[in-house]
């Protein structure tokens, strides 16, 4: 192509003969180069992801000498987020030591009663998560450890929570900080109520449960501005049956400790009672380290390097190692027979997990169910459940897988420290249940929640809609207006048809009438210990009480017994392309705006649930 220059005829100066770009070609050039420098960008970031990865995962590779040698004491660190199974190989290995399972907990304990090389058991207490089921799941490990091989358990942390210390009584020593808390108040039940700030923002809630359900205060929060008479029943009565049983608990087992070990130095009176430490818990006169010591509950006042040097000096151990450590290290001689193990923990979503993100998703549980019913390798199934329910279409696609598994294979429940709602529902058709005394279940009923924001979106945005329509009711589920009464009359039916739908399941697999279920539903939760009076639980016990029971419905004996965990792990490359592609800045956003905003976890889960809902109350502190 030619480019001459020619003499301007005005100026007489010369001009560039070719013509510029137009509009269009610069903007599509510009877009070109944008689409390329963010292709490079991503391929840049994903090398550089690949990167961390491979070094996390090198520099996380099992040594050969990790648990060479003897005389070492297991430390369960229980200072951080605790889960109740592994997770994905890629999960383990990013948490690196944040999180850990009470699978690979409770592993620790039983392998290390009758491994020659533990000398002791050190309980890392201070800031964690673990809740009172969880607490108590460890404490019946900590019972057959102790009576099994009689090794010391020292306990020892910064601050301890409640349910730390209801663990820590166990143990042989119980050291505390010098400048240290023991969170020791009694437990309270608190309900944040969203109301006032709905009706700031111009946004109206209809709140729509069945008219027997005035328990199932889930949808409370939005629509009052404090707690229903029925809901604060039901709070009290539970809270209250979890902290009797536990402070008789505490009591007893510091007992046995201050006689066994401490009796020289301890006078009758010095005893704990259920009376004296609800008269603590009264006062606040057992928080600060040295009002703890001078009522025993803690033994000594230190740092952490000197419950080193009596683990060092008094019992003979020579170095630490993680619970995961010696975990991973343990292995159990494989049996003949299978025990599938599902675990369901978090909010009952639909669908399947794309990413990484922890719920009881209704498809990949129910996949899980088919597939352990036809592996004919496993003679039985336990459903570890550790949720408070959520969408009802959901818990109604695992519970009916749970009744086809159950054909084919006994089918047994262990409830952690919460099974409520929809996750009652994917229990009740099981062969047994079992649950802890401090579990949190029931909540038998559901409700919907529909929002107006119209008022927001005028008052606030300025925004308005209008419609146009061929039938009566075809705008009548909108956000933008408010609910029409026949809109309204749907939503009720459907919630009392779901509600006639999960007391009929529960009558079938409980083996009761309807009626007896109706009287005990209505959406009220109850403690492991009262659903076992009323019929809704079998016994109460621990995971291994479940595995025992499992294997005794399949007649075969438990010794000759291995656990198959399900859904069975996509390798190492498929997590890491799953967490690749996942919304991290959107998660990482979600951490800072929760970090920020009290209670924004569960406003964002509010907003994101599907209308029908089988689930507890959406804040529940009850530690």
């Amino acid at each position: 192509m030619s480019t001459e220059s020619t003499p301007n005829p005005v100026s007489g100066q010369t001009s560039d003969t070719r013509k510029p770009l137009g509009f269009g070609m610069t903007m599509l050039a510009s877009a070109v180069g944008v689409i390329v420098a963010f292709a490079v960008l991503q391929f840049f970031g994903f090398l550089i992801l690949m990167g961390m990865l491979v070094s996390i995962i090198s520099s996380s590779g099992k040594s050969d000498t990790v648990l060479t040698g003897t005389d070492y004491a297991v430390e369960l660190d229980l200072t951080g987020d605790i889960t109740e199974c592994m997770g994905t190989e890629l999960q383990g290995l990013l948490s690196r030591g944040k999180t850990v399972s009470m699978e690979e907990l409770t592993k620790a304990i039983d392998f290390a009663a009758t491994d020659d090389r533990v000398c002791a058991l050190y309980l890392h207490m201070g800031g964690g998560t673990l809740s009172w089921a969880q607490a108590e799941e460890l404490m019946i490990a900590l019972d057959d450890f102790d009576a099994e091989c009689g090794k010391p358990i020292i306990a020892y942390g910064d601050a301890y929570s409640q349910p730390e210390y209801f663990l820590a009584t166990k143990a042989r020593t119980i050291g505390i900080h010098p400048a240290g808390m023991i969170d020791f108040r009694g437990i309270g039940g608190e309900v944040i109520f969203y109301k006032g700030l709905l009706d700031k923002l111009g946004v109206k809630m209809d709140l729509i449960r069945p008219a027997s359900n005035d328990y199932k205060s889930a949808g409370e929060p939005y629509i009052r501005t404090d707690m229903s008479a029925a809901n604060r029943e039901q709070v009290r009565a539970y809270i209250s049956d979890i902290w009797d049983y536990c402070i008789r608990v505490m009591a007893d087992n510091r007992n046995n400790v201050l006689k066994a070990y401490h009796d020289e130095h301890v006078q009758p009176s010095d005893l704990l009672t259920v009376q004296k430490l609800n008269t603590l818990a009264d006062n606040l006169t057992a928080c600060l380290p040295d009002e703890a010591k001078a009522a025993w509950m803690v033994d000594t006042l230190c740092f952490e390097q000197d419950i080193m040097q009596l683990l060092k000096g008094n019992y003979g151990v020579k170095r630490i190692v993680t619970a995961q450590s010696y975990a991973a290290d343990a292995d159990y001689d494989e049996g003949d027979h299978g025990i599938a193990v599902i675990y369901a923990e978090g909010n009952v979503v639909s669908g399947k997990n794309e990413g990484m993100q922890t719920a009881v998703y209704g498809d990949d549980i129910a996949k899980a169910l088919k597939d352990a019913s036809e592996d004919d390798d496993v003679k039985a199934i336990v459903l570890r459940i550790n949720s408070p329910g959520g969408a009802a279409t959901a818990s109604e696609t695992m519970t009916h897988a749970v009744i086809e598994a159950k054909k084919k294979k006994p089918v047994v429940v262990s409830m952690s420290g919460v099974a409520a709602s929809a996750g009652y529902e994917m229990a009740c058709m099981a062969n047994c249940i079992v649950a802890h005394p401090t579990t949190l279940t029931g909540s038998i009923g559901v409700f919907a929640t529909i929002p107006e924001v119209s008022g927001l979106l005028r008052k606030h945005l300025g925004i308005t809609t209008d419609t146009v329509q061929t039938n009566r009711s075809s705008t009548s589920l909108t956000v933008t207006r408010p609910l029409s009464s026949t809109a309204r009359n749907m939503l009720q039916r459907n919630v009392e048809s779901f509600y006639q739908t999960f007391i009929r399941r529960v009558a079938e697999g409980r083996h009761m009438t309807v009626e007896e279920v109706d009287k005990i539903a209505r959406g009220r939760v109850w403690t492991g210990a009262q659903a076992k009076e009323i019929g809704l639980v079998d016994t109460l016990g621990d995971m291994m009480t479940a595995l025992n029971i499992a294997a005794e419905l399949a007649e075969v004996e438990i010794e000759d017994c291995h656990l198959v965990k399900y859904p069975k792990e996509k390798d190492l490359w498929a997590q890491i392309m799953d967490m690749y592609y996942e919304q991290d800045e959107e998660i990482k956003l979600r951490a800072r705006l929760n970090a920020i905003i009290p209670f924004y976890s569960e406003l964002e889960e509010w907003s994101r649930m599907e209308p029908l809902q089988a689930r507890l109350p959406f804040i529940l502190r009850i530690q």
